[in-house]
């Protein structure tokens, strides 16, 4: 597992009896911590056949109580988001490696542990792999997600493990090719300790949880992502390719189109990353330049290094379909979308809705201090946006919890954050002067 992004310590945040509890829950204050080396029982065998897998099903079924999952990918190797390995651990069944390139469905692991409690750190970036294999939970307790909940300033697993358990996980291959066959001893012990303490992490942040009267917080936000559908594919894809904002063209922006599929359809046939297929620097610099042969392509950089003259000819081949394309089929320099302009617009745009989200953006902010729990795990600041540019008629406490909620805000959410944003509401200026007077 890529250790989930950790956010950095509010040195200068004021203490709340929240943020104490965190604290004290930690058990290195004035210790050191021990290094977690190796897996109780060894490193177990990967499982890589039916008969094997049929031997892991019949012993989890049989085990008791939460299951702990982690799944590793091979990001910025192979194309897509597909898992090269599954980590399981459940008492009475011991921890397992299985891996999906021998064993490609785990319908019937699922099927066998569906009753059970998935424990997974970071859920979100595991649960989309493992659904491809067959498994999918009916509930699960996420201990980065409970960690921020909690106010620990730093959620990644190897930290959590640290100030919550008082032991050290070794992290060095959490970046590595785990398409890698065989994989090596060191890398399977790692991926095997990544599930050994993952259940003793979730108890414990169970009880702090219920200490700060949050548990009941979680366990709402576990159950959103457990029954979250899907998601559908995204619109455009090819806009996010780093470095856009240096594009203002239309024409420009359908050679960042074109170079971009066609090193999707490149990287999907060689089963390589996208990005080392060809960078997204070297995409936006093409864009730009427009080079109107091959040998004007290899001066643009990130080209020149790559000189076979058939892989020149395909990225030339796009610049030349988007330079040939007529004006009504160039794509809109903005994408579509539903929601409110970019909030730096608004001030333009609408005044007062500006005021309103000024307003807002800081009554959460306050909130945010005052539970220990980050503003964006509070409320969406998708969600925060939308109800500011247009709030409901009335503004008020009930009116707009009901918006959030039809916006998809969990209970717990609406309950904390519709009041605040009311009474902030309330208060923004009705109108703002704009003569710069």
């Amino acid at each position: 597992m890529t250790d989930a992004r950790e956010t950095a310590p509010a040195e200068d945040r004021r203490k709340s009896p929240q943020s104490q509890d965190a604290e004290d829950l930690s058990v290195t204050r004035g210790t050191e911590p021990v290094p977690l080396l190796e897996p109780r029982e060894g490193i177990p065998p990967v499982i890589a056949d039916a008969e094997a897998l049929d031997r892991v099903v019949q012993a989890f079924r049989a085990g008791s109580g939460p299951v702990a999952i982690d799944a590793e990918r091979a990001s910025g190797y192979r194309y897509g988001q597909r898992a090269y390995l599954i980590q399981l651990r459940r008492a009475g069944a011991g921890s397992t490696l299985i891996d999906p390139v021998g064993c490609p469905d785990l319908t019937s692991l699922g099927e066998a542990i569906a009753d059970a409690e998935w424990v997974l750190h970071a859920a979100t970036q595991d649960l989309p792999c493992l659904a491809e294999l067959g498994m999918r939970p009916s509930r699960l307790f996420d201990t980065e997600l409970a960690g921020r909940i909690a106010g620990f300033p730093r959620v990644g697993l190897g930290a959590m493990v640290e100030n919550v358990l008082g032991l050290t996980l070794e992290k060095g291959h959490s970046a590595v090719d785990w398409s890698t066959r065989p994989l090596p001893e060191p890398w399977l012990r790692y991926a095997a300790l990544d599930v050994e303490v993952l259940v003793e992490l979730r108890d414990r942040l169970e009880r702090v949880l219920e200490e700060q009267g949050k548990l009941e917080w979680a366990l709402e936000e576990f159950a959103a992502i457990a029954a979250a559908p899907t998601p559908a594919p995204r619109t455009d894809p090819w806009r996010r390719t780093s470095g856009m904002h240096k594009v203002r063209r239309r024409r420009q922006l359908a050679t960042v189109r074109e170079l971009w599929l066609t090193r999707d359809r490149i990287a999907q046939h060689r089963d390589v990353s996208p990005g080392r297929v060809l960078p997204d620097a070297a995409i936006v610099a093409a864009a730009l330049a427009m080079p109107a042969d091959v040998q004007a392509l290899q001066a643009v950089p990130g080209f020149a290094p790559r000189g076979q003259r058939r892989t020149l000819e395909q990225w030339q081949a796009a610049v030349d379909r988007a330079r040939a394309l007529p004006e009504a089929e160039l794509p809109p320099i903005s994408a579509a979308h539903d929601g409110p302009p970019p909030p730096r617009a608004w001030a333009d745009k609408d005044p007062v809705a500006a005021g309103r989200l000024t307003a807002a953006r800081a009554a959460v902010a306050e909130l945010s201090e005052r539970l220990n729990v980050p503003a964006e795990n509070l409320m969406t600041p998708e969600l925060v946006r939308r109800v500011a540019w247009a709030p409901p008629t009335p503004a008020g406490e009930a009116e707009i919890g009901a918006a959030l909620s039809a916006l998809g805000a969990r209970d717990w959410q609406v309950g904390l954050v519709a009041p605040v944003l009311a009474k902030a509401f309330a208060e923004a200026p009705a109108s703002r002067d704009t003569s710069g007077s």
